[in-house]
């Protein structure tokens, strides 16, 4: 079979907009050239990617790489690719230079190429992520590990937001806890929910992708048993009550349920919010305390924000 690689060059900030569009149209492999990649996060080198060649990286903005079948719906699936991309614009989401380019490759050099990309990456103090191909072996007694495929997931969990949304579940999650995992994507964060403790999990998505993503990766790392995933918009119709309200998603978004986050937590739960860019995180921060929440932590990696809010007792 032949496949079309597409190619779009594009910032920080689109990344996981687009990727997740890329998903929704039925692309595979999906491959994340951020240069940023190639340097450790600052303080304790979280998310270190070893192993990886600079010149694979763009000098500029974040290079996304998706492949798609070569069928005669390939026009149409691209034109549906670029008029949701521009879409973005509508959220104020900084495309960059947008440019989208599309190239025809085998597949027995899709099946191998971007893995190359995909290393293990420690998270937090306690997790690290593996692609499920990798041999690794944990190097503390404590350690975590997360194993997760990218060629079915909403990529493999070394992304800033997704960084910040771990290391605040490591830092609030208790033995014992009920999660809410709103947009859950992979299912990285239900996943190390489980894994830090917590009793059971409700993971939403609006996207059945997700939702597939999200049950096979809580299979393959034994965490299905108390991972209960569902298709739903946010927090419609939920009445579950939790310990931890986890969301890794566009800060537009994320304004848009706090009121029901705040109905979902009991009283002292926490509300970890990432996804969140430097230019939204005021907004997000008011909408927190206008909803009656205290502001717990506000942390920061690269141009993205996670706030841990919590619920008064």
């Amino acid at each position: 079979m032949k496949w079309s690689e597409i190619t779009i060059l594009t910032t920080n900030e689109a990344v996981e907009p687009i990727s997740n569009i890329l998903h929704e149209t039925g692309a595979s492999g999906l491959v994340i050239e951020d240069p940023l990649d190639l340097e450790q996060f600052e303080g304790e080198g979280f998310g270190e990617v070893v192993e990886l060649d600079p010149d694979d990286y763009p000098e500029e903005g974040v290079r996304i790489k998706a492949y798609l079948p070569v069928n005669s719906f390939l026009g149409e699936t691209v034109d549906e690719i670029k008029q949701a991309i521009n879409q973005l614009l509508l959220y104020d989401i900084d495309l960059g230079k947008n440019q989208v380019t599309i190239s025809e490759v085998h597949e027995e050099e899709w099946a191998t190429a971007w893995k190359k990309y995909y290393k293990p990456v420690k998270i937090s103090n306690r997790i690290t992520i593996t692609p499920t191909w990798e041999d690794y072996k944990p190097v503390s007694t404590d350690e975590l590990i997360i194993e997760l495929d990218p060629g079915m997931a909403f990529g493999t969990g070394t992304h800033p937001t997704t960084v910040l949304s771990i290391q605040g579940l490591e830092a609030y999650v208790q033995p014992g806890d009920k999660v809410i995992d709103v947009g859950c994507g992979s299912g990285v964060l239900s996943i190390a929910s489980v894994k830090l403790g917590a009793e059971s999990v409700q993971a939403f998505d609006l996207d059945d992708i997700a939702v597939k993503s999200t049950t096979l990766n809580a299979k393959l790392n034994h965490a299905h048993e108390k991972v209960t995933v569902k298709q739903n918009n946010l927090l419609d119709g939920i009445e579950e009550q939790a310990d931890v309200i986890v969301s890794n998603i566009l800060a537009e978004i994320i304004v848009r349920f706090v009121a029901e986050a705040y109905h979902n937590l009991r009283p002292g739960g926490y509300f970890i919010t990432a996804g969140i860019i430097q230019n939204k995180k005021q907004s997000v921060h008011d909408q927190l305390t206008e909803a009656g929440f205290d502001i717990i932590s506000t942390s920061e990696m690269e141009d993205w924000v996670s706030i841990v809010a919590r619920k008064p007792e």
